[in-house]
């Protein structure tokens, strides 16, 4: 058998096997290349909670800060990159990576009295649509 024999016959059964998997997986191909949407955030599913709401001025007392990072099937995501914003106070770590649980923990201290808002942003592009307020008194 010649090359060009060997390889046309090599590259007819590469295309008849692609065929026979998309008629039998019944899928399109671009399913098979395109990223899996399990693993992107989701800015509603995602939750951002603190404790306790209001807290003591002076950096004399801090608050825990917790963000669960989730899909759009409500399911944790891992490994992923979450930022806090604060308009008062001092945040402990600007950034943590989620666990396997999907959380990320902060803490947050202000030496003024005042309402801080609090944002959660993952990846640096999706902002969780739920934002939190804790009061310094």
């Amino acid at each position: 058998m010649d090359k060009k024999l060997a390889s046309l016959l090599i590259l007819f059964l590469l295309i008849f096997g692609l065929f026979i998997g998309l008629v039998v997986f019944n899928q399109p191909i671009r399913t098979f290349t395109r990223a899996s949407e399990e693993l992107i955030p989701s800015s509603e599913s995602s939750l951002i909670f603190a404790w306790p709401l209001t807290a003591k001025a002076g950096n004399k007392e801090k608050v825990d800060i917790n963000i669960f990072v989730r899909n759009a099937k409500n399911l944790p995501l891992a490994n992923k990159k979450v930022s806090l914003e604060a308009n008062l106070g001092t945040v402990a770590a600007v950034s943590d990576i989620t666990d396997k649980s999907g959380k990320a923990t902060f803490s947050l201290t202000s030496s003024d009295p005042g309402v801080a808002e609090i944002k959660g942003i993952i990846d640096n592009q999706i902002q969780i649509k739920q934002n939190i307020t804790i009061k310094f008194e």
